[in-house]
């Protein structure tokens, strides 16, 4: 009697183990996509997610102009690859040498989030894409995760950090 009494109460810990197992990942899950949710609501995922499209648009059309009028004089760009680079003038050109006419960036579907950063701005995170789609096109397709901090002044957004990560042929 003994025997089937532990046994039962082996049984029933481990289907509350399942069951608690069972209920976090659904959790987990709802988690992890919050912006994706309430991102038509929120007007400040509308903003960035527009301030991003002008401005790989801009590098599509080698708008280099435009190009500039996104960044801060001293902002810092973190590259896992190339390391630091500081400075509009610098980006801008880096820009122009690497991506201007060579490559078609392409936000992957889902992954934008937004943040508030309070009396700042927002922090910007997503997973691109880098395409070849003109004369050089080779069919490799390049991912990486980014991170931008946007910072507002006076009305107007600027990037002013970039962290651009874990680059590698597209999943």
């Amino acid at each position: 009697m003994k025997s089937a009494s532990v046994r039962r109460n082996l049984i029933v810990s481990c289907l509350f183990g399942v069951s608690i197992l069972a209920a976090f990942a659904q959790s987990k899950t709802a988690a992890e996509k919050p912006n994706v949710q309430r991102a038509a609501a929120d007007p400040l995922f509308q903003t960035i997610a527009a301030l991003d499209k002008q401005l790989f648009d801009a590098v599509d059309r080698c708008d280099m102009a435009k190009v500039e009028s996104f960044w801060a004089e001293d902002v810092e760009f973190y590259h896992d690859k190339e390391g630091l680079t500081v400075g509009r003038d610098k980006i801008v050109a880096s820009i122009k040498n690497n991506l201007c006419g060579k490559v078609k960036r392409e936000l992957v579907p889902g992954t934008l989030e937004v943040y508030p950063l309070n009396g700042y701005g927002a922090v910007e995170i997503g997973v691109h894409r880098f395409l070849h789609p003109w004369a050089q096109d080779h069919g490799v397709v390049g991912e990486a995760k980014f991170i931008h901090v946007w910072q507002t002044k006076d009305g107007q957004w600027k990037i002013t950090r970039v962290i651009s990560y874990d680059h590698a042929m597209a999943k």
